[in-house]
């Protein structure tokens, strides 16, 4: 899945490099910081495709949807002046909080079968918000393309040794519904997302755009509700308040400018 999935976000890349004319291999002295970044990159989606294998898909989204909190707190110890305020923690709880309660009934936390599982999404969590600082402090040095190109194609050789040694071609069935998810998770989301990402997070404090990660889980609820025609209850209602107050909140307490980001914002000198 990983393979598939970078594999075509890294096509999706290449080609919007090509067709800006942004040279891809022009990062001279930031190899290191590019290897460290997709050794985070690998790491992190390992933690998470494995984890949530071992547990409920509901204690996943919870578990992951703590990532703003690990942005937040990377962000003020390792980026100056991206300051983690009371403000913006009171928002990150409220917006959590939402989160929870979106999901509290199929929660149980008195059942210990999931903890392995919980422990390794939660591991992925801490390593998502490390790794948005970390594409937050190479931007200022390097284009958007040439970071996310560099995190891809390093990462890529791992999930194929991985899958190669780990996995049978026999397990995998590609009926029209699996084609579609890969296609989706490739092309739209490490591919188009994340170039949308990455070029926010160059112009603007890596703390502030990760308050915004708790609005995915109340979305992909509303998209279950308009596409399968699920009601929307008074829980999805409140938890939908919860994290658009908080979202709110964290936001509005975070800090404006990021002093990394350079005159011309997601336009390094290299690239200008």
């Amino acid at each position: 899945m990983a393979v598939a999935r970078f594999a075509l976000g890294l096509s999706v890349v290449f080609v919007a490099a090509r067709l800006t004319r942004i040279s891809v291999t022009n990062v001279a002295g930031q190899w290191r910081g590019l290897g460290e970044l997709s050794l985070l990159f690998t790491a992190q989606i390992l933690l998470l495709n494995i984890g949530t294998e071992h547990t409920t898909s509901s204690r996943s989204i919870v578990l992951i949807s703590c990532y703003p909190f690990f942005t937040a707190l990377f962000a003020h110890l390792l980026i100056p002046g991206d300051r983690l305020t009371l403000r913006q923690v009171a928002g990150m709880l409220l917006a959590f909080a939402g989160i929870v309660t979106l999901f509290a009934g199929s929660l149980s936390l008195t059942d210990t079968a999931w903890l392995l599982g919980d422990a390794l999404v939660l591991g992925s969590g801490v390593l998502l918000g490390l790794r948005q600082v970390v594409i937050k402090r190479l931007v200022h040095d390097l284009h958007p393309y040439q970071v996310l190109f560099w995190q891809a194609a390093l990462g890529l050789p791992f999930f194929i040794i991985l899958s190669a040694v780990f996995e049978s071609p026999a397990d995998i069935e590609w009926t029209r519904r699996a084609i579609l998810g890969v296609l989706y998770q490739g092309l739209v989301v490490a591919g188009a997302c994340f170039i949308i990402l990455v070029f926010l997070l160059s112009k603007h404090p890596a703390s502030r755009l990760g308050v915004f990660g708790f609005l995915t889980p109340v979305v992909g609820v509303l998209l279950a509700t308009w596409v399968m025609d699920e009601p929307v209850t008074m829980i999805v209602l409140i938890s939908m308040a919860l994290v658009a107050a908080g979202t709110t909140l964290g936001a509005v307490g975070a800090p404006g400018t990021s002093p990394t980001t350079p005159s011309d914002p997601g336009m390094p000198d290299q690239t200008r």
